[in-house]
């Protein structure tokens, strides 16, 4: 057995306020590693996305998450004064300081050890398409 650490960084082009599906990319870097028993840290470097462990068998379930964000920090709001950007642009900020810029996922067996259910996701609070970055950062036991 050997420990090892690997990095890498994935870019996710979005089409504007929403989820995007990353598991996949995830388990893929975890798969080529070879490592065993660990952890993957997941990272997004933007202060207008983060990161959600969210639901990915129905798409509804998502859905919600989006109208519930909708309603919790609309881009009405008369007291927001960071408008530079647009309408979205303190919104936006707000929704990520609301959820979370990293996840840590447990590896056991060689693979992600997520629920039956869940998926991680890249959640885009501004309207416009962006490419974001994520950084992956995997340590563990190979072998």
């Amino acid at each position: 057995m050997s420990y090892l650490a690997l990095s890498k960084e994935i870019s996710v082009t979005t089409r504007g306020k929403g989820t995007y599906e990353i598991t996949g990319a995830l388990h893929d870097f975890v798969a080529a590693s070879g490592i065993e028993t660990g952890q993957l840290t997941v990272f997004v470097r933007h202060t207008s996305a983060s990161l959600v462990i969210m639901e990915n068998a129905d798409p509804e379930a998502r859905t919600d998450l989006h109208a519930f964000f909708d309603h919790l920090v609309p881009e009405t709001l008369p007291f927001l004064v960071h408008t530079c950007e647009g309408p979205d642009d303190s919104p936006s900020h707000l929704r990520m300081a609301l959820t979370r810029t990293s996840e840590v996922i447990p590896v056991v067996r060689g693979r992600l050890a997520l629920g039956t259910w869940q998926g991680v996701f890249l959640f885009e609070h501004r309207r416009a398409p962006h490419t974001r970055q994520v950084v992956l950062a995997l340590a563990g036991m190979k072998g």
